[in-house]
């Protein structure tokens, strides 16, 4: 599989809010870190960290504009549309840094400003 099928099973899987497929593309160890937020480590406090954040969104969709790799990273840069649980949605930019470890990632780091999140 090319990366930029790996890369679009990756956002599927968050788009679908499915945290356990998205779990399956770290590292055990892995670290996540979403905007400012603390990072979080480990699958296990990293799939808290995604249900926590799905359960505050009705849904969210990426669209990717440009996708970039070079030896062991990935950065993905483009657009994600919320819907918020009131029903109004909200569009906004981002760009994910991914540090692999051979085909799983190590390190993932989401660049977007979160603001626009929050209930209007």
């Amino acid at each position: 599989m090319n990366r930029q099928q790996w890369c679009q099973q990756l956002f599927e899987s968050i788009d679908g809010k499915r945290t356990r497929e998205f779990v399956s593309f770290l590292t055990p160890d892995a670290r996540f870190r979403f905007g400012s937020a603390p990072a979080a480590e480990g699958q296990t406090a990293i799939a808290q960290a995604v249900d926590r954040f799905f359960a505050g969104v009705a849904s969210l969709s990426h669209r990717v504009l440009d996708l970039w790799e070079m030896p062991g990273h990935v950065i993905c840069r483009g657009e994600v549309r919320y819907q918020r649980l009131d029903g109004t949605s909200v569009q906004v930019p981002f760009c994910d840094v991914l540090a692999l470890r051979g085909d799983k990632i190590a390190h993932y780091e989401i660049y977007l400003d979160p603001t626009p999140l929050a209930p209007g």
